[in-house]
């Protein structure tokens, strides 16, 4: 988040606005859906001044996690396509690895159409993309943008409450441990006597 991008405002407004064609079922063999994400991508990228090496990795499986990760990525090209964030300029790396891994783990969350729709999840998918891509919203500290991020962030809440859900179970694993120790020890007080 060392560099400032574009304002939220400006983002956040540019993805309510995304049209219907950007949340369409992506296309998968054998000829299922309607959106070749491989080719948004690729129009993307060379939008960016970026090369793609490897249209395959945007093309769905078939499984549902590869479907929802390729409409988070066409979701994420009509984001990527703003004329500030183009003029921002970033790396090949960081584009092709928000696009892949970083909308796998967007759709490990929620669909694509819940990033547009809902004023939360929307903010979040612009942050998280500003982040991925070493940015924070212009007016921003990165102090500021990083705790915006950490407080949306469905991906933190999950492991958080996944960690808190390991540390109940280990609690009540060993709450019962020691009410059956409790009671070998009673059982084995009664036999001494």
């Amino acid at each position: 988040m060392n560099r400032e991008g574009p304002t939220l405002e400006h983002l956040l407004r540019r993805l309510a606005e995304a049209p219907s064609d950007f949340l369409a079922e992506p296309w998968r063999p054998p000829g299922r859906g309607t959106v070749h994400v491989h080719a948004v991508v690729g129009d993307l990228l060379a939008l960016h001044g970026v090369a793609m090496t490897d249209a395959t990795r945007w093309i769905p499986d078939g499984s549902g996690a590869s479907v929802r990760r390729a409409g988070v990525a066409l979701l994420l090209c009509w984001l990527l396509a703003d004329d500030r964030l183009l003029k921002a300029g970033t790396t090949a790396a960081a584009l092709v690895s928000l696009l892949s891994e970083g909308a796998g783990e967007l759709a490990g969350q929620n669909p694509a159409a819940t990033y547009r729709d809902d004023p939360e999840r929307r903010e979040e998918l612009v942050r998280f993309t500003l982040a991925r891509l070493d940015m924070r919203p212009a007016g921003e500290t990165i102090a500021q943008a990083s705790d915006r991020l950490t407080t949306l962030s469905s991906i933190e809440r999950n492991r958080v409450l996944a960690a808190s859900r390991k540390a109940e179970e280990r609690a009540r694993a060993i709450r019962e441990a020691l009410v059956r120790k409790a009671a070998q020890e009673s059982a084995d007080k009664y036999t001494r006597e």
